[in-house]
């Protein structure tokens, strides 16, 4: 403050801050001492410019966001019980990186024939080979899925 107050009796102009950058403005009349220095009005249009930063209270922590979850897919097959499979993935110069290898899930409407209507199934072909040749009932039992509630 003692040096702003220096530069403008000094006649090289004021620097007052104002929150994140210096602002340069030319000599003030009303800036004689240290004090008037809280509160300057320039002659650019009234503005006044304050060098103290305002202490605001701490605000009020609010509660996090919390988003409903959904359910996530899992890459498994609940038939068979297939998942994915750690691999090396050999390029030419036989440098080896790791990669998964995902086992062929697909969406099927089967026809189930003790409940009279068709059951969406998320399952793998190996699954849909087996329930083809097994039915469904009997695949469903071994892997221990009640269809009653999908």
């Amino acid at each position: 403050m003692a040096a702003a107050a220096a530069a403008a009796a000094g006649g090289g102009g004021l620097v007052v801050c104002n929150s994140s950058h210096k602002l340069r403005l030319p000599n003030l009349r009303k800036a004689k001492m240290a004090s008037d220095l809280a509160f300057v009005t320039s002659q650019f249009g009234g503005i006044k410019l304050s060098c103290t930063h305002p202490q605001l209270p701490n605000p009020i922590p609010a509660a996090p966001l919390i988003l409903p979850l959904r359910p996530v897919a899992r890459r498994v097959c609940p038939f068979t019980g297939k998942k994915a499979n750690k691999a090396n993935k050999v390029s030419f110069s036989n440098h080896k990186t790791k990669k998964l290898q995902f086992v062929n899930l697909q969406y099927k409407k089967i026809w189930w024939e003790a409940g009279k209507r068709y059951v969406k199934l998320r399952l793998s072909t190996k699954a849909l080979k087996t329930i083809e040749k097994n039915g469904l009932d009997a695949v469903a039992k071994k892997a221990g899925i009640d269809l009653r509630k999908e």
